[in-house]
């Protein structure tokens, strides 16, 4: 009778590490951090806040800027006056629960401030006046 060759080769032993499962599971959690992380919005702007006595931390979905130099800033682009309803429109349908805060410089117009103001509470859009502590 012939002797049968073995199929497991017990002289050498490759072992190969399959990573398949373990790149899965990197990005499923890659995944999961970037679909829960928060990002912060900035108006895209540097603006001097006045000072006030009340502050408190806000997470709102819009962020308006109004510069010393009157330029109003969404989104950190710039908008004339009278684009600005267009573009709250347009984040309104994004976001119909919108919540905006104006960061409106110490040298700016307030007059450019209060008509912002009051264009967003005509499109019900609940708005805060942003400030920093004294």
């Amino acid at each position: 009778m012939a002797r049968r060759v073995s199929r497991v080769n017990t002289d050498e032993e490759d072992v190969e590490l399959n990573m398949t499962p373990m790149l899965d599971v990197v990005f499923i959690l890659l995944i999961f951090f970037i679909v829960t992380s928060v990002f912060i919005k900035e108006p895209g702007v540097e603006v001097e806040r006045p000072e006030a006595v009340i502050t408190s931390d806000e997470r709102p979905t819009m962020l308006v800027a109004v510069t010393g130099e009157n330029e109003i800033f969404i989104n950190r682009r710039v908008y004339e006056q009278a684009q600005v309803r267009g573009i709250i429109e347009q984040l309104m349908e994004e976001n119909p629960r919108a919540e905006a805060v104006i960061q409106g410089d110490q040298d700016a117009d307030i007059g450019i401030i209060l008509d912002v103001q009051e264009l967003l509470g005509e499109l019900g859009v609940e708005v805060k006046v942003s400030t920093v502590e004294p």
